[in-house]
């Protein structure tokens, strides 16, 4: 039998014997939906999952960073052909029956969400399944200060992980007022009756270099919140 592998762990890639004890397993959860005419469906995915490996290869003892779980809610994107939603009520389920099958042998589980529709059910999930008795938390991949979607910030990020897959010749601004201003209306009637080609701030001037800085950031933040002895206030179910 093969010794479980030290360090961080590619579950997908791994065999079971390979699996260390009661690891703490991350979980990239993110999106197949539009991000402009410049970036693909799969852009939070791929943030979620770099975050995730980030994390694994920062934190000390074993870790498994399991599948990235691609389907999630976005329905405020419908109006854009190729996206994808499950809505809330499937990813509830979907990730509830993720952490209890996880239960079986992680130590504890933890969501790495890239997709800012997610974050409901996420929060209602942990919720839950805190109060069946898992040890289960979450964490935002989330830039202080960076744009909504599309812009500057996942196009920098995308350049650095995917450049192959940005159609950089066209990029253009979208719809930049504050997401206070315009989340009324765009979840009401979606992100393409505020914004028509997609993008929640401007993705002029994006690089590679600043999408790895905004990488090692967002890693940071994730690291730093996993470190805190206190739970997430996600006590209330929403």
């Amino acid at each position: 039998m093969a010794a479980p592998l030290t360090g961080w762990t590619e579950l997908a890639s791994a065999t079971w014997p390979e699996v260390p004890e009661s690891p703490l397993v991350l979980v990239p959860t993110g999106s197949t939906e539009q991000h402009g005419p410049h970036l693909p469906f799969h852009t939070d995915s791929v943030v979620a999952r770099a975050v995730a490996t980030g994390v694994a290869e920062t934190l000390p003892g074993q870790v498994v960073v399991a599948p990235t779980i691609a389907f999630g809610a976005s329905g405020e994107h419908a109006d854009f052909p190729g996206t994808i939603s499950i809505g809330h009520d499937a990813l509830h389920a979907l990730l509830v029956e993720t952490v209890r099958s996880l239960d079986l042998w992680a130590g504890r589980v933890v969501f790495v969400n890239g997709h800012g529709g997610n974050v409901v059910t996420v929060r209602r999930v942990v919720a839950e399944m805190r109060a069946e008795g898992h040890d289960v938390d979450w964490a935002p991949c989330v830039l202080p200060g960076g744009d909504a979607h599309a812009g500057l910030t996942e196009t920098s990020l995308m350049l650095h992980l995917r450049p192959g897959d940005v159609r950089i010749d066209l990029a253009e601004p979208g719809e930049s007022a504050p997401l206070e201003e315009i989340l009324p209306l765009m979840t009401r009637s979606g992100v393409r009756a505020v914004s028509p080609n997609g993008i929640l701030g401007d993705p002029t001037g994006a690089s590679a270099a600043q999408g790895r800085e905004f990488l090692a950031t967002m890693v940071d933040g994730v690291v730093r919140r996993l470190a805190t002895t206190a739970p997430p206030p996600v006590t209330t179910i929403p």
